[in-house]
């Protein structure tokens, strides 16, 4: 079969056995594909937690059918169609695990399916289990104009947030939040961001932020943290490493809570897409928690995909089908 397969000299599709589901573990057709950050840094040769190096069939997000099921998978049969995460999704077929996948709604196309999965149980887990949200509160997504950021400020809006602040350093992308539930929308690369954030919350900063930039704003957030506030990290697109004003930290008393897929286990993620299920299920269905497609690529067109997604000027997901 075909695959996007990271080799000696970069990542080129190539020729690969194709895999044979076992134990609780689902052979998928692929049909389309989302593009994510870490594909990219995968793509030319990083580590993404145990994944990647030489001989890696890239891609973690994907929509297609069931072809095939594993003796002891559950849950779905052959013909189904289905969305999910998991590694080696850049092909023309991949595995996963039962418990990683979501039905999906018979009102989408396969490209718009395989916008979802990563950004709903990112979010879903971020924001609501992780992070707490309630009814009246006040919510900072860092790094908003992304397609998990575009989810997560929906998903606060859906869980009854009274305020969804979104940050983007894109002056378009940033003037395009609210569309996605943005009550403000803020240039965390001006100084002044902390400023509006707190003049919008009458000075006492917000209740949760969820943060996809991490490093250089890692003060800031503090700073725009109310008392006994949280600020989840689920990412580090400003940076690994950073001052960090821990007398401020200790002194809002904040809860500050690292999270991430690399280090769970199978378990743990069963858990987060039945969260999903259970929780926000009927509003994706319904077309109100959704994202949007900046653009398609044809397979055999991947490399283009990755570099307009390097460029970094687009809203939404980049989507390849097969």
């Amino acid at each position: 079969m075909k695959a996007y397969v990271y080799g000696p000299d970069g990542a080129r599709i190539s020729d690969v056995a194709q895999p044979k589901p076992k134990g609780t573990q689902v052979l998928v057709k692929v049909r389309a594909c989302g593009l994510n950050r870490a594909d990219s840094g995968m793509r030319k040769g990083h580590a993404h937690g145990a994944a990647g190096g030489v001989g890696t069939v890239l891609g973690m997000e994907w929509a297609g059918e069931v072809a095939e099921l594993g003796p002891d998978a559950k849950g779905v049969k052959v013909g189904d169609r289905i969305m999910g995460s998991g590694g080696a999704a850049f092909a023309e077929y991949t595995l996963a695990d039962h418990g990683r996948l979501f039905r999906a709604p018979s009102n989408m196309n396969f490209e718009e399916a395989a916008t979802l999965p990563v950004a709903l149980a990112t979010m879903h887990n971020a924001v609501v289990t992780v992070g707490g949200v309630q009814p009246g509160q006040t919510v900072l997504i860092q790094g908003a104009s992304s397609g998990v950021g575009l989810v997560a400020m929906q998903i606060a809006k859906l869980k009854g947030a009274k305020m969804v602040i979104g940050s983007s350093t894109d002056p378009y992308r940033r003037g395009r939040l609210k569309d996605y539930g943005a009550d403000l929308a803020v240039d965390s690369s001006d100084p002044t961001w902390v400023d509006e954030v707190l003049k919008a919350t009458n000075g006492e900063g917000v209740d949760l932020i969820v943060d996809q930039v991490s490093g250089k704003v890692a003060n800031q957030n503090l700073a725009a943290t109310k008392v006994l506030g949280r600020i989840v990290n689920v990412g580090r697109l400003g940076g690994t490493h950073a001052d960090f004003n821990f007398d401020l930290h200790a002194a809002r008393r904040i809860s500050y809570i690292g999270v991430t897929f690399r280090t769970r286990t199978i378990e743990e993620v069963r858990a987060i897409f039945e969260e999903v299920r259970k929780d926000i299920w009927g509003a994706v269905e319904s077309r109100k928690l959704q994202l949007p497609i900046d653009k398609v690529y044809a397979f055999a067109d991947i490399d283009k995909a990755f570099e307009h997604m390097e460029a970094n000027k687009h809203l939404g997901k980049i989507v390849v089908t097969l």
